[in-house]
């Protein structure tokens, strides 16, 4: 599987499109923005202290920005902190270019067909002679260089750094390692979870490698993604499970003849929910950043939904919102690998499956939130 080619959230506005389907990674979102205030606060606090002034221009980038409407939403967020911070220590508002990243196969034209509604908004909520903003796409993986150096203020990821450079070396085309299923689960080699180990201690070590270069020092970054609750064991339900959960309806597709059990073998999936303890160890190792903070956040698998009743013939289970959720995101590389056409018998029995689980205990996603500073 080659990532960069077959990984992008599901595109445009329909029923099963990411933009119709990211209440999780909006909630995400909501949870990092007290981080995200306090980072360009003090970003642009250092630099009155530092230099007396604020930059004229500042570089900030929104790395793994997908489509719809959480891709202007941090945008609008990152823009509102600024020009308040501005206001509070009476310093002209600087110049924002803002640089929106994710992978080529990305849906950019959603996202540049709601540019000019977001200028819109923009100007009638700051004026043109208050602000002034200037968005555009640079496309790539964030695993290596995509900026200038000291090109960039602040850094901003959501939801992205989860997902792996590649599926980890030695398991691709080896279907006998982890034999049914699609990531490392309680029942996977050690081999395996040494494996996906290793592939994001190189992964992320890159990127913080790549972002020094591309930040000034002291410039920031927030990122928020998927990880775990154990600091020792990476098959812990709350990492991976969901995972476990798709295997389950794949295997039983695999059962009524629908999908070769080899190619439920031959998948892995470039993912990896990390403990707090290794992404520190990492950042630590790589040098470039100093920890500002790290914190946990828990998330439930359908988003906090709560179901009003009513049984109406169009109402959906909860695992329904679950399954709608994680097919918006894994259906590219879902459909790339057994073909095209298994979404919707596939996501139809992973519904059923989570309902069955989520019948006997709560399902949570760990949402780490972690803030770095640039070193000098």
């Amino acid at each position: 599987m080659e990532v960069v080619k077959v990984l992008h959230m599901n595109q445009g506005n329909g029923e099963t499109s990411y933009a119709n389907n990211s209440t999780v990674q909006s909630k995400i979102i909501s949870l990092a923005k007290p981080a995200t205030e306090e980072a360009i606060g003090a970003l642009l606090r250092g630099c009155l202290q530092v230099r007396g002034t604020v930059p004229e221009t500042l570089g900030i980038a929104d790395l793994g920005c997908s489509s719809g409407p959480n891709a202007f939403r941090v945008v609008s967020e990152i823009i509102d902190v600024v020009f308040e911070e501005c206001l509070r220590m009476d310093r002209p508002v600087p110049e924002l270019g803002i640089y929106l990243n994710d992978l080529p196969s990305n849906d950019f034209n959603n996202v540049f067909g709601s540019l000019p509604d977001f200028y819109k908004r923009l100007k009638e909520e700051k004026g043109d002679d208050r602000i002034g903003c200037f968005v555009s796409a640079t496309a790539g993986s964030f695993y290596g260089r995509l900026f200038s150096k000291n090109s960039l203020h602040f850094v901003h990821s959501s939801s992205s750094l989860h997902w792996l450079s590649q599926v980890p070396a030695g398991l691709a085309n080896c279907g006998t390692m982890n034999r049914g299923k699609l990531y490392i689960s309680k029942t996977s080699p050690k081999a395996v979870v040494e494996a996906y180990t290793r592939q994001f201690q190189d992964d992320f070590s890159m990127f913080l490698s790549s972002r020094a270069h591309e930040l000034v020092p002291g410039g920031r970054m927030v990122l928020s993604f998927m990880g775990r609750t154990s600091n020792s064991d990476p098959t812990d339900e709350v990492g991976c499970y969901q995972w476990e959960l798709l295997a389950r309806a794949l295997m039983s597709m695999v059962d009524d003849g629908l999908v070769e059990e080899e190619k439920v073998d031959l998948f892995n999936a470039p993912y990896y929910a990390p403990s707090r303890y290794e992404v520190r160890t990492e950042v630590e190792r790589e040098g470039s950043f100093e920890i500002d903070r790290v914190e946990a956040f828990e998330i439930e698998w359908d988003g906090g939904r709560r179901d009003k009743g009513g049984g109406g013939a169009t109402e959906t289970t909860r695992g329904e919102t679950v399954a709608m959720t994680v097919r918006a995101v894994v259906e590219s590389m879902v459909e790339a690998h057994f073909g095209g056409g298994i979404g919707d018998e596939l996501f139809r029995r992973y519904a059923v499956v989570v309902d069955d689980y989520l019948c006997l205990k709560k399902a949570v996603y760990v949402n780490l939130v972690v803030t770095l500073v640039r070193r000098d």
